[in-house]
């Protein structure tokens, strides 16, 4: 299977700290990779690394084969490709609900009143947000801020959504009702890139798994082979804390 994303040789330090030490990796169209790990591993930057909100310092990170670093790609549409769901919402506060996710689709994609409305309201409604399309952020709970950041995602129409610990604001009631909207996603076969500490959904969900630790990865494999079966005392040691 030829990849989406593939990632190689990543570097990236702040500073004299090295937070990726040479990460190679791919996914493959329709393929949901969890990136698991504890904190400080550098799985959040290896996230923001391939958005592009941190500039690599080496490495190369190809979207269907083409160097995205390269200076040849058309970044606009690379970001309307390739979405990003935060661990902090990151919704426009002045906004509403529809507004928070007609605004990308009518500013990046040029796409008309109606057409973007029309859009956003079918992923509202398809992340059962839909009877809320008039309220303002702070008017919604943690799980109902990011069943709306999800829906803004889609709403770009990406082939790609990238998650950056999409529960881990959340309060543990509100978890599952995000989860499930990610899970639907998987099975409809979007390809996604998942920090996530939730090792039910990794194991369930997860065409591969991902682990890093000090900024390189130490195994891959299917769930059953990193979970089930881990190799490293490191791993070991991580799912023993994360149970």
């Amino acid at each position: 299977m030829a990849s989406v994303i593939e990632v190689k040789g990543l570097k990236k330090s702040f500073g004299s700290h090295e937070v990726l030490r040479s990460i190679d990796f791919a996914t493959g169209k329709g393929e949901c990779t969890c990136i698991i790990g504890s904190s400080g591993s550098g799985k959040s930057t290896l996230l923001r690394c391939i958005n592009l909100l941190e500039t690599p310092d080496g490495g190369e990170i190809l979207y269907h084969g083409e160097d995205i670093l390269s200076g040849n790609v058309n970044m606009a549409q690379y970001h309307a490709r390739v979405g990003m769901v935060f661990q902090q919402f990151n919704l426009f506060n002045n906004m509403s609900v529809l507004e928070n996710c007609m605004t990308g689709q009518m500013k990046v994609l040029k796409r008309g009143k109606e057409e973007a409305r029309a859009n956003a309201v079918k992923y509202l409604t398809k992340v059962g947000m839909d009877a809320y399309i008039n309220a303002k952020p702070r008017q919604l709970s943690g799980g109902q801020k990011q069943r709306v950041a999800i829906a803004r995602a889609l709403a770009m129409d990406p082939e790609v959504i990238l998650f950056d610990e999409p529960t881990s604001a959340l309060d543990p009631e509100m978890v599952g009702e995000v989860l499930n909207v990610m899970q639907t996603l998987a099975q409809e076969g979007l390809t996604m890139l998942v920090v996530t500490h939730e090792m039910g959904f990794a194991r369930a969900v997860a065409d591969e798994v991902v682990f890093m630790d000090q900024g390189v990865i130490c195994e891959q494999g299917t769930p059953a082979e990193v979970l089930g079966n881990p190799k490293s005392e490191r791993l070991k040691a991580f799912l023993a804390s994360m149970l």
